[in-house]
This record gives C-alpha cells, sequence and structure tokens, in this order.
C-alpha cells in the first residue's frame, strides 16, 4: 500500500495547522509547526503568499482531511461516493465515516499517540473488535462494538504512556474507554459536532460535485 514517507511535520505547514500527526511531539515547544510557524515547507516558503483561488481551498481542504485521516485519493474519493448516496448531508455523512475507521477509534480512545501509530498496531494485529483480531484499519466501527488491546500491545510503555495523558487529551461522548483494561466502546455515532478541528466540508463536497 502507498504511503507517505516523507517529513509529517511539513504537511501541518503546508495546510496552516496542526494535523496532530506525531502524537506528543505536536504538544511540545520543539514541535517544527511551531518553531517555523508561517513558513511554508520547500525552499521557496518564506515566498510571499498569493490570494489562493476558489479551487485552490477546496483543494486544500480536501488534502488536509486525506492527510488528517491518513487516507489516499482512492479510497477518500470511495468515502465520499457513498456518503453522497447516504441519506442526510453528505460531508458529515463524509467525517462520519472517517471517524468511524477502526485506526481512528484507537486514536480518539487514546489507545495509541497518532492515527499512524493506531494504524500500525491495527495492521500489525493488535487490536481486537468484539474479542477478534482485526487488522484492517478502515475497518468500519458500529454502535456497540468493543474495541481491545492484545496483551502484547498492553504491555508497551508507548502505549501505556498514551492511555495515561487520554483524558486530557480528550476523549469523544460517542465513546467511553476503561484506561485499566486497554478497552473501549462504540456507544453512538459519531456527529458532526464530535469533530472539533477546524475543517470545512462543504469545500470538499463542491470540489467533487464539478
Amino acid at each position: 500500500m502507498a504511503r507517505y514517507n516523507d517529513a509529517v511535520c511539513r504537511l501541518c505547514r503546508r495546510e496552516g495547522m496542526k494535523l496532530y500527526l506525531k502524537g506528543e511531539r505536536c504538544f511540545k515547544e520543539k514541535c517544527s509547526f511551531e518553531t517555523r510557524k508561517g513558513k511554508l515547507p520547500g525552499q521557496h516558503g518564506a515566498g510571499k503568499l498569493k490570494k489562493p483561488t476558489g479551487y485552490a481551498l477546496q483543494l486544500r481542504e480536501k488534502q488536509k482531511v486525506k492527510r488528517i485521516y491518513g487516507v489516499l485519493e482512492k479510497q477518500f474519493r470511495l468515502y465520499f461516493q457513498k456518503s453522497d448516496a447516504k441519506k442526510g448531508v453528505t460531508g458529515h455523512n463524509l467525517l462520519g465515516f472517517l471517524e468511524s475507521r477502526l485506526d481512528n477509534v484507537v486514536y480518539r480512545l487514546g489507545l495509541a499517540a497518532s492515527r499512524a501509530a493506531a494504524r500500525q498496531m491495527v495492521m500489525h494485529g493488535h487490536v481486537r473488535v468484539d474479542g477478534k483480531r482485526v487488522d484492517i484499519p478502515s475497518f468500519q466501527t458500529k454502535t456497540g462494538h468493543s474495541i481491545e488491546l492484545g496483551e502484547r500491545a498492553k504491555i508497551n510503555e508507548g502505549v501505556k504512556t498514551s492511555v495515561e495523558t487520554a483524558a486530557g487529551r480528550g476523549i469523544p461522548k460517542w465513546l467511553t474507554l476503561d484506561g485499566g483494561a486497554f478497552k473501549g466502546q462504540v456507544i453512538a455515532s459519531p456527529t458532526r459536532e464530535d469533530i472539533t478541528l477546524d475543517i470545512n466540508e462543504q469545500l470538499i463536497v463542491e470540489l467533487y460535485s464539478k
């Protein structure tokens, strides 16, 4: 599977906001987004910024959301098509599909420090859904699903640290966490209000609707 393998802090600077791609480092002063604030990546990053066109704003919004959730173009487009076919607001449906991904749920529960770390844990078979191992990061969780880490993951120091700091980062109201058991549960479907990142999903809808 193709993945972005360059420095992920460049992505935050390109989008002009923290995407929280490096876990705990994103909350520290040495985060490169903070130390190089206002500078785009690349040799011309310090140059004068041009006023973006309407299309550029739409494209940047799509790229930003793709990078937040670690989804490539083909899969992102499939999510949009499913969202458009589903009843309700297309943009809200799209974010709901992305939030319900298993790797995102593991991250949002605080069982991993970043979505990339959560994706790796899922792919390596360290995550159980209702007691069964699931190694597909895009697996769609549903209300009532129980998410638990395997025994090897529970003794990992990085996982322990992430769980200890989970409360400080905040756990969305559609999830519950039993930190001592490294276990969480999906108690409702995610709503638009549960997503606090600066995302304008309507721009993405307008881009794909052309």
